[in-house]
């Protein structure tokens, strides 16, 4: 958290207020959100320019500022930027001060959010060449791409779906929905995935990322669009930390278990373990791990 549909829900609700306008004063309170370049070094590039457009890519999102310039964010765990806030929100980390006397505060309480700055748009394309791969929601998802991009990886999909450099934007929670939508079990190593399963969880990762992105997002901790309002998918999960409750589909228990250090949600009966994973490995505790 936040996944492709809360930075986008974010993007959305700070492009009308903000593109145009110039930042006059740009506070880095915590010299951690853009380490190792000095906060100084920050403030002088972006302080006096106009945002000319708020855009996305991934998790990451991209403030291009006047004269090739962009400001990178990344909000990792527990981001967001809230607009207008109460000066005396909690754990704020960066200040903007617009033009137009309204502002913006970069809040985190985990404090694992960065700030970066790529001057040129050659600069801005190579940040993002080794990072980001395809964006499944601007038309370059589908199963034949999938499956090429999962071929000859015996990683399981679920960690597939969660490395950046392949697919952008999703996270924990629109892995585990796509998957159990997809009816295909998180630990199938991804390069066995046939080319009718490619079809259909290239579908369903849309599929969950739309809903998510209709239902403002998910707030599972710290998670609020810029105005403070809450996302709402948390209660529309299928799966997604239901460990204990019946399925939607077909009543089995839903169980929880780890893959790459993320808490993991899964219907066994749905979603079909591949043979020769046995399920006290699948079902084993999870414990503190539902990182995104």
């Amino acid at each position: 958290m936040p996944e492709l549909p809360e930075v986008e829900t974010i993007r959305r609700g700070l492009e009308p207020l903000v593109v145009g306008r110039r930042i006059d004063q740009l506070s880095i309170l915590d010299a951690r959100w853009c380490a190792p370049v000095a906060p100084e070094a920050i403030r002088d590039a972006v302080e006096g320019r106009r945002v000319e457009q708020l855009g996305r890519r991934g998790k990451w999102l991209i403030f291009a500022l006047e004269d090739d310039l962009a400001l990178i964010c990344h909000l990792r765990m527990t981001g967001t930027l809230l607009y207008d806030a109460d000066p005396g929100e909690g754990h704020q980390r960066v200040h903007f001060a617009l033009d137009d006397g309204h502002d913006l505060r970069f809040c985190d309480p985990r404090r694992f959010g960065t700030g970066e700055v790529a001057v040129g748009p050659g600069e801005l394309d190579a940040f993002f060449v080794a990072r980001v791969g395809v964006e499944p929601l601007d038309g370059g998802l589908d199963g034949p791409v999938l499956r090429d991009l999962a071929r000859g990886r015996r990683t399981p999909v679920k960690a597939f779906l969660l490395d950046q450099r392949r697919i952008a934007g999703v996270g924990n929670i629109y892995a585990d929905e796509a998957l159990f939508r997809a009816g295909i079990h998180p630990l199938r190593p991804a390069g066995s995935l046939t080319a009718a399963q490619c079809e259909a969880l290239a579908a369903t990762v849309q599929e969950a990322l739309r809903a998510g992105l209709k239902a403002g997002g998910a707030t599972i901790d710290d998670f609020r669009r810029p105005d403070g309002v809450y996302g709402a998918f948390q209660h529309e999960f299928l799966v997604h930390r239901r460990e204990g409750e019946p399925c939607p589909r077909c009543g089995t228990e839903i169980v929880k278990f780890t893959i790459s250090g993320r808490g993991t949600y899964t219907c066994e009966r749905c979603q079909t373990r591949p043979r020769g994973v046995s399920r006290a490995r699948a079902a084993r505790p999870a414990g503190r791990s539902d990182r995104p």
